[in-house]
C-alpha cells in the first residue's frame, strides 16, 4: 500500500513540482493551498502518513497549521516537515516546539527530499 503525503503550500508551482516528484516515487499526494484548507481536509478524513508544509502562507501559516494539526486526533505522531524559504532559527525552534519533525530550506532537490522522507517515514 502506498503512503499518503499531504503537501501544504500556497505556491501552485511548488505544489505541482512536489506532487510530480512524490507521485513518481510512488506516493499518493493530497494538496492544500494553506493551513485552513489542510485542516479542513484532515477533519474530513484525509489520513496522511506524512505532512510537508510551507511556513509563510496566507489565512493560516505553517506554524499555526502545525499547532492545529498536532491537536487533531490521530495526528500526534504523524511526521511534519517544514519546507520553506524561512531560515530564521527562532522560527525553526518554534516549529520544532510545536511538533515539526524536520525543517528543509527551499529549493530542495527531489533526491534530497526523498532521502529525508525515507528517514522520517518508516517503510517509505
Amino acid at each position: 500500500m502506498s503512503k499518503t503525503i499531504l503537501v501544504v503550500d500556497d505556491s501552485a508551482t511548488m505544489v505541482m513540482s512536489l506532487k510530480a516528484s512524490l507521485e513518481i516515487a510512488g506516493f499518493k499526494v493530497e494538496t492544500a493551498g494553506d493551513g485552513v484548507q489542510a485542516i479542513a481536509k484532515l477533519k474530513s478524513g484525509v489520513k496522511p502518513d506524512l505532512i510537508i508544509t510551507d511556513i509563510n502562507m496566507p489565512n493560516m501559516g505553517g506554524i499555526d497549521f502545525i499547532r492545529n494539526a498536532r491537536a487533531l486526533p490521530g495526528l500526534r505522531f504523524t511526521p511534519i516537515l517544514a519546507l520553506t524559504t524561512e531560515s530564521q532559527q527562532a522560527k525553526r525552534d518554534e516549529a520544532k516546539k510545536l511538533g515539526a519533525t524536520g525543517w528543509l530550506l527551499k529549493p530542495v532537490g527531489g533526491a534530497d527530499l526523498l532521502k529525508v522522507i525515507k528517514q522520517v517515514l518508516p517503510g517509505a
